[in-house]
């Protein structure tokens, strides 16, 4: 099975040229899988229906979130689909096999005042508070994946016109930069990339004190660090930024499909989930002006 799980692997990434988050998510899920039936004394090829299931149950008996053993289901569904192509199975097994249901929960938004705290908590009178600074008006203003983000080089970002150029897995969309993330930008590229980096062939935008390109881990805890600071009583994240630059566009009147846009959502049901935290005041508006409302 593992030479299987190679080619699964190397296929995902070469052909679907998936992110090397989501590789290692498949990896992770397959790998998992293969310790069951190693376990178990079951064949991959050999597997039934009933196996799948008796595999699912392991993982609520070990309290997985329902998303995660969907999760694991789509994995192992994919792994058998290629698998039957390649005619390596004579079946695929979870093929009458339903997706558990997960309950869609509301995304988790910061309001307009706590991120104005938020943001003014880097001291931008050193090199880490100015690029602190920078990174998380950066990460409000474009509402950028935490994964974008760290991928960015200088070269990325049009100083003069104001907008950034993301490239995520071959699609490029160019998101606008406002005055006070344009602003914190330059302060941070003139004052403090230049001393903090040791190597001048280095190109990330956003590195970490030793020069180096930044992590998500790293993005992470200067998030987490500036939160305590700012003593927010919620859970802030990356991507809590992310959810609140789309639910305060959309609050301000922005366009439902220019959102889209900006998030890099391939699917417009993905960023009407930020409707249901529409202003009132909004509601009603639209509610009074639509012929079809």
């Amino acid at each position: 099975m593992e030479k299987q799980i190679k080619l699964f692997l190397d296929f995902l990434k070469n052909d679907k040229k998936l992110s090397e988050n989501t590789l290692q998510s498949y990896r992770r899920d397959i790998v998992q899988y293969s310790n069951y039936l190693k376990h178990n004394k079951l064949e991959y090829t050999e597997v039934t229906e009933k196996d799948i299931n008796e595999y699912l149950n392991s993982l609520n008996k070990l309290n997985k979130k329902t998303s995660t053993i969907s999760r694991n289901l789509a994995s192992i569904r994919s792994f058998y689909q290629f698998s039957l192509r390649n005619k390596k199975v004579k079946s695929d097994p979870t093929e009458n096999i339903g997706s558990p249901k997960i309950e869609k929960k509301a995304p988790s938004i910061l309001s307009s005042q706590e991120i104005e705290l938020l943001l003014e908590q880097p001291n931008n009178v050193d090199l880490k508070g100015i690029r602190d600074k920078a990174m998380l008006e950066f990460a409000y203003a474009t509402g950028m994946r935490v994964t974008e983000i760290i991928s960015l080089n200088v070269e990325d970002v049009n100083m003069e016109e104001g907008f950034v150029v993301c490239n995520n897995n071959g699609k490029r969309r160019n998101i606008p930069l406002g005055s006070l993330s344009l602003a914190a930008l330059k302060d941070y590229l003139d004052r403090a990339r230049p001393v903090i980096i040791k190597d001048e062939k280095i190109k990330a935008l956003f590195v970490n004190i030793n020069g180096k390109r930044l992590t998500r881990q790293g993005f992470w805890k200067i998030v987490k660090y500036y939160k305590e600071q700012a003593h927010i009583d919620k859970e802030i994240t990356p991507h809590v930024l992310r959810h609140s630059f789309a639910t305060h566009l959309l609050q301000n009147g922005a366009d439902l499909k220019a959102i889209q846009t900006m998030l890099g959502h391939s699917d417009i049901s993905s960023t009407q989930v930020y409707m249901q935290f529409q202003d009132e005041g909004l509601k009603n508006v639209y509610k009074k002006a639509h012929p079809r409302a």
